[in-house]
């Protein structure tokens, strides 16, 4: 690296390691906002090409670069899945203390603080990585460095103020729309599950069956970020288009990268009780527990959810 940016102070002590990366592309599958982009700039990959470039010189900070490296929900499923070991999140945290040094500050998926904020304070206690502040003449400050995407704030904040401005595809609109189209689409429709990333993540498919083919399905897998950012409206949408049931599916206890699971629990309790009080069986509202990667655990619940929807019914 003749011509290495002294600049990156942070990024440099990876330099070795950035040298590792053989390229291969693993971590492509893993990743969702690939995934839900399609474009190969927002692979792990990629990013590790622009610290790559970056640190050596071979091209200058930018908006853009700063863009993609400050893109990332961090759920390490890339590190996991990287034949080399590389610890990309790290890199990436170490990228972007540097970008932020240069006046490069995302947002990519950090999450800002609009100008409704009402000040309640709620987000900072929330918030399991520390990353929300509230500054005297500044109102709530998010540190971007600290701040690893899981979408907590947004769920606890009673004004909407709390947002994520590139979700890729995990916000609430978006996943309403989803659950939506499944169950005005497909005539055997009964069921909306919602996957933790961190707990389940489907494989990357490089086709797919027409769509005439798969009207029968029965359920339909929505993967969002983390279980601690679903919010009840979007966990009692699905029953307003006549689902049968939903389920959500979160980490193991301990497991759980942002306590998550735990935030999760207890709303799906609070609106167990919430669908007793109207007569609807509660047993139509499920919360599991699925290790990582583990697919087989995670279609055995689906499966026998989905029976106990048969026997059930739809609501009447």
């Amino acid at each position: 690296m003749k011509n290495k940016t002294k600049a990156f102070k942070h990024l440099e002590k990876w330099e070795g390691t950035l040298a590792n990366c053989i390229r291969c592309g693993y971590c492509f599958e893993h990743c969702p906002l690939f995934k839900y982009t399609g474009w190969e700039s927002d692979a792990p990959r990629a990013k590790i090409i622009t610290a790559f470039g970056l640190l050596s010189g071979e091209m200058g900070p930018s908006e853009s670069a700063a863009h993609k490296l400050f893109s990332c929900f961090y759920c390490k499923r890339c590190e996991a899945a990287c034949s080399s070991g590389v610890k990309l999140t790290e890199v990436f945290t170490d990228a972007k203390k540097d970008l932020i040094e240069m006046g490069f500050n995302g947002p990519g998926t950090t999450s800002t603080t609009q100008m409704n904020c009402a000040r309640c304070l709620i987000c900072l206690g929330a918030c399991p990585h520390e990353a929300r502040s509230h500054e005297k003449g500044r109102g709530i400050v998010v540190d971007p460095v600290k701040c690893k995407g899981c979408g907590i704030c947004i769920e606890v904040c009673p004004a909407g103020a709390a947002k994520i401005q590139n979700s890729f595809g995990t916000n609430r609109k978006d996943l309403m729309e989803r659950a939506s189209l499944f169950m005005t689409t497909h005539t055997s429709a009964k069921a909306i599950v919602f996957a933790c990333n961190w707990s389940y993540y489907p494989d990357l498919q490089a086709s797919a069956l027409p769509d005439a083919e798969t009207r029968d399905k029965s359920y339909e897998i929505l993967v969002n970020m983390c279980g601690g950012r679903l919010e009840r409206q979007l966990l009692m949408a699905p029953f307003i288009h006549n689902a049968w049931g939903v389920m959500v599916a979160v980490c193991p206890d301990e497991k759980c990268e942002h306590n998550g699971n735990l935030r999760a629990k207890e709303r799906v309790e609070d609106l167990r009780n919430t669908l007793k009080s109207i007569r609807i069986d509660p047993e139509r509202l499920q919360l599991v527990q699925i290790p990582a990667g583990d697919k087989t655990k995670f279609q055995a619940e689906i499966d026998t959810f989905v029976d106990r929807l048969n026997v059930l019914g739809p609501i009447r």
